[in-house]
């Protein structure tokens, strides 16, 4: 009955609904970390993508290199690039501090280039392959599809994490002087806060965060170089929808704009790779400080 309605089997529908949920779990985790940086630092960060690029690529070197597991790149590499990402605030941005979004941007796009071509040369750009821990190897049949327990755990962490990171700045004094220090820095460090420590380590966690994403990705994408720009696009399309510099904008937009590509592969497959731009697109059109922004 339910095939005569859709004209196709139900089960194609529930699989990519649940195959988008997947990869809005990639968009929410990429877009919470970029996020975070807009919003506690003002930064318009387009070398995010290369971030999670170097996330996926140090959890690989890990692996083949130190014989590290997954288990353990998950917590090292977002360390290891989260570190990567303060030089950058502390040598670079920094300097930027107090003037035009653009100026950023440009900087941030050219790094993003830099870091990448360094890669291909390194590297090339094929793709080399990351194996999945034995523990989450396997899946379970659900009916309409089979689920590797890998790509559960994908949804599973991207939402503790996520969780996590509203927790962090949206109930923790830690995150009360991080609000506070967006909207009067001078009067804060007056009270004896060390305001630009709190923005460089701000940055750094976003940073980390894209590492953090790009080692979960390392087992269902092969890791190669330009990993990132393929993503980094639509990702910021998603912030953009979910507010710059909204934490929950992030979270929420990004698992609805996976679900919502997710159907758009079912009902009209040619759109599926510019549906979440014609939402961009209205939802600016209708409220151009995102669906969760405020207007400046």
């Amino acid at each position: 009955m339910l095939t005569d309605l859709l004209g196709f089997p139900p089960q194609v529908l529930f699989g990519q609904l649940l195959l988008g949920l997947i990869n809005g779990a990639f968009y929410a985790v990429l877009s919470l970390g970029l996020a975070v940086i807009f919003g506690l630092l003002n930064i318009v960060n387009f070398a995010h993508g290369a971030l999670y690029m170097l996330g996926a690529f140090a959890a690989l070197a890990a692996a083949k290199w130190l014989g590290i597991s997954y288990w353990g790149a998950l917590i090292i590499a977002p360390i290891v690039v989260g570190a990567f990402g303060i030089v950058i605030e502390r040598l670079l941005l920094r300097r930027l501090a107090g003037v035009d979004h653009l100026y950023g941007l440009l900087l941030t796009f050219g790094l993003a280039l830099v870091i990448e071509g360094t890669f291909v040369k390194l590297f090339g750009s094929s793709g080399m392959p990351y194996s999945t821990p034995a523990s989450l190897q396997g899946g379970v049949n659900l009916g309409f599809m089979f689920l590797p327990w890998y790509r559960g755990w994908v949804v599973v962490a991207s939402l503790a994490v996520c969780l996590a990171t509203w927790l962090l700045f949206e109930r923790t004094k830690i995150g009360a002087y991080l609000r506070a220090g967006t909207e009067n820095p001078k009067l804060l460090q007056a009270f004896g806060v060390n305001v630009p420590l709190l923005t460089t380590l701000a940055y750094g966690y976003g940073v980390a965060l894209a590492a953090f994403a790009g080692v979960l990705a390392a087992p269902i994408t092969q890791v190669n170089p330009l990993m990132g720009s393929n993503l980094i696009i639509v990702v910021f399309a998603v912030v953009v929808i979910g507010g710059m510099g909204s934490i929950v904008g992030a979270v929420v937009t990004g698992l609805a704009m996976g679900v919502i590509e997710g159907l758009t592969k079912v009902f009209w497959p040619e759109a599926s790779a510019t549906v979440i731009f014609v939402v961009m697109a209205i939802v600016l059109v209708l409220r151009p400080a995102g669906l969760f922004g405020k207007a400046s």
